[in-house]
């Protein structure tokens, strides 16, 4: 082709995107290396399971290799790969969830393989990212997923109303609310350390 790979590595998305739907399937390899730190730090802060997060990973990028073809760019291709991102953590999280109800396994020899609903102690090393993740992890995913996407990732009210399939006031009241839950979370464990 007419490009180095150091041109097309420092084109815009749209460009990399042209390039990989004209049918330069090797493209596709810059936009992962562009966006598979922020789609594994997001999976990481929904599920703060470093053993997950390299296979979701690799199954996001999957889905957003399949579906490129077809991507239209009516919406900026990171809010694009977040929305999939955000949408597979979903599908696990509905996995686990079933997984908990039909295993007795679980329930009774593994019970730290499932998402925690409540956490009676700070971990051992007390880091306040830990704490943090614990915290996440205890409050539902529709508060979570703002936080997450806000807070840790630092997205606009409008990108995060793009990646979740829903209107800003309901991202900024989920945010809210999901940030006094947070804190009522929390709470108990600041004041012990």
């Amino acid at each position: 082709m007419f490009r180095t790979n150091l041109a097309l590595r420092e084109q815009s998305d749209a460009a990399i995107i042209a390039v990989f739907q004209a049918g330069d399937r090797d493209a596709f390899r810059y936009l992962v290396e562009r966006y598979k730190e922020r789609v594994r730090n997001v999976i990481y802060s929904i599920f703060n399971d470093k053993t997950l997060v390299d296979d979701l990973a690799q199954e996001v990028f999957i889905r957003v290799y399949k579906a490129l073809p077809t991507f239209r760019n009516e919406s900026a291709f990171y809010t694009w790969v977040y929305r999939i991102a955000v949408n597979r953590c979903r599908d696990e999280i509905r996995s686990r969830k079933l997984r908990k109800i039909f295993s007795l396994h679980s329930l009774t020899e593994n019970p730290d393989e499932t998402l925690p609903q409540e956490f009676a102690e700070a971990p051992e090393d007390n880091s306040a990212r830990e704490l943090v993740a614990l915290g996440l992890q205890a409050i539902p995913e529709k508060f979570r997923l703002p936080i997450v996407l806000k807070d840790i990732e630092g997205m606009s009210y409008e990108e995060i109303a793009g990646v979740l399939g829903c209107e800003i006031g309901t991202v900024k009241s989920r945010l809210s609310r999901g940030r006094a839950l947070l804190r009522k979370k929390l709470e108990p464990i600041w004041k012990t350390e």
